[in-house]
C-alpha cells in the first residue's frame, strides 16, 4: 500500500485533492499519452526466484530454496503499488526473512497492473485467480496477506477452508468501523462522481497515477522512506542509501486497477464494512470470517493509520480456534520492509507457521 503513515485527512484536503486527481487530465498529450506518468519497469527483485504462473491477473513466483516444507504462498496488495513491498532490498525484504527463518518452499502473488483487456475484472476475479494458484503449488498452502492482500486472504481462507492451512495477516482491515484510518475517512462522504470521473477518465481504469494525486503527501519524502525502512537519518552507508533509491522508485511506479474491483473494494470494505457484517460475496457465496477455523497470527503496527491496529486484529469477528497477534512498534510500510520489524516480528512468524 501507500506509505501515508503521518497525516491527517481534513475535508477540505480531501476534495482539493480529488479535484488535482480530476484536473491530471490536462496534461495528456493529443495521443492520449501522460509524458508525466512513470515508466512502469516492474519489480527490482531482491531475492532469487522463478516464474511459474502467468496469468491476466497475476504472475506467480517461486522463491523456494527446498521442497521439504509445506508451501507457503505470500499474497501482496492489488492496490497503489507492486509486489516488490514483499522484497524490496537485502535487509528489507519479507520474502528473504522468511527463506532464512525455515520457510523454504516460498511463493508469491504478483498482481499485474490492469490494462484494457482486464479492465472489467472484479474480487471474484482476483479470487478465482489466486485459487488457480493455489492448486497450481499443490491445492493447500499457507497463506500470508498483506494489507489489502491479507483481506483477500481472509475472504479466500473462509471460501476455501481446506486450502489454507494458516493464515497470517499483516496490516490488514478487517473491521473498519474499529478505529478510523487514513482509507476509511474519505469514503464516508465522497460522492459516486468522483470516481465516475477517474472512472471515465482512465477508459475503465482506476489509473496510479490518479490514485496518487488523491492523497496528500508528507511533506518529507526522505524521511517517509527512512521510516518505512527503520534506517539512520540520513542514511550513512551505502547499503541504506541504495536502499533508499530502490524504495523511491518502488514508490514512484504505480499500479492501475479494474474500475469494477476498484468500486466494489471501496464501497464492500470501506463504506458499507461488509467483511464485518458476514455479508461479502464471494464466488456465489456470502462471506463470514467467524466460519474461519484455519489457525490465524496477525501483525500490526503500533503507528499504522492505513490499517490500525484494532482493524486489523478485530478478533470477535473471526472464528479461528487458535488466534496469535503481535503489535510491533511502527507504521504501514515498516511493517513489510522495516529494518526492525523483520527482524523482530517475522522470525516469530516463520516459526509459528512451521509448527
Amino acid at each position: 500500500m501507500n506509505p501515508w503513515d503521518l497525516w491527517v485527512w481534513p475535508w477540505t484536503a480531501t476534495m482539493e485533492a480529488w479535484r488535482r486527481a480530476l484536473d491530471i487530465g490536462e496534461a495528456e498529450t493529443e495521443s492520449g499519452e501522460d509524458e508525466t506518468r512513470p515508466s512502469r519497469t516492474g519489480p527490482e527483485w531482491s531475492t532469487a526466484n522463478r516464474l511459474t504462473l502467468d496469468l491476466a491477473a497475476l504472475r506467480l513466483r517461486d522463491f523456494s530454496i527446498a521442497m521439504d516444507r509445506f508451501p507457503v504462498l505470500v499474497v501482496a496488495p492489488f492496490a497503489l503499488h507492486d509486489a516488490q513491498i514483499g522484497d524490496l532490498a537485502p535487509g528489507h525484504s519479507l520474502l528473504d526473512t522468511l527463506l532464512l527463518n525455515g520457510c523454504t518452499r516460498l511463493h508469491l502473488v504478483e498482481w499485474k497492473s490492469a490494462t484494457e483487456a482486464t479492465r472489467l475484472h472484479t474480487i471474484d476475479t482476483q479470487l478465482a485467480s489466486l485459487n488457480v494458484a493455489v492448486d497450481d503449488i499443490g491445492g493447500a498452502v499457507d497463506m500470508i496477506g498483506l494489507c489489502q492482500g491479507g483481506w483477500l486472504s481472509l475472504v479466500y481462507a473462509a471460501r476455501f477452508p481446506g486450502k489454507v492451512r494458516r493464515l497470517v495477516l499483516v496490516g490488514a482491515p478487517i473491521d473498519i468501523e474499529a478505529a478510523p484510518s487514513a482509507l476509511t475517512a474519505p469514503a464516508s462522504f465522497l460522492s459516486q462522481v468522483y470516481t465516475d470521473e477517474l472512472v471515465a477518465h482512465g477508459h475503465g481504469l482506476l489509473l496510479g497515477r490518479d490514485m496518487v494525486a488523491l492523497w496528500p503527501r508528507e511533506p518529507d519524502d526522505e524521511k517517509r522512506a527512512f521510516d518505512a525502512l527503520q534506517i539512520s537519518e540520513p542514511a550513512t552507508t551505502e547499503t541504506e542509501r541504495r536502499a533508499t533509491e530502490i524504495f523511491n522508485r518502488w514508490d514512484e511506479r504505480t499500479l492501475d486497477l479494474p474500475a469494477p474491483y476498484y468500486r466494489q473494494v471501496f464501497d464492500w470494505l470501506f463504506r458499507e464494512n461488509r467483511l464485518a457484517s458476514d455479508s461479502f460475496p464471494a464466488l456465489g457465496r456470502m462471506i463470514d470470517p467467524r466460519d474461519l477455523r484455519c489457525p490465524l497470527f496477525v501483525l500490526a503496527g503500533e503507528q499504522d493509520s492505513i490499517a490500525p491496529a484494532a482493524q486489523a486484529f478485530a478478533a470477535n469477528l473471526v472464528g479461528a480456534n487458535d488466534t496469535e497477534t503481535a503489535l510491533a512498534p511502527c507504521g504501514h510500510l515498516a511493517l513489510f520492509m522495516g529494518r526492525k520489524t523483520l527482524e523482530t516480528e517475522w522470525p516469530r512468524i516463520a516459526k509459528w507457521l512451521l509448527k
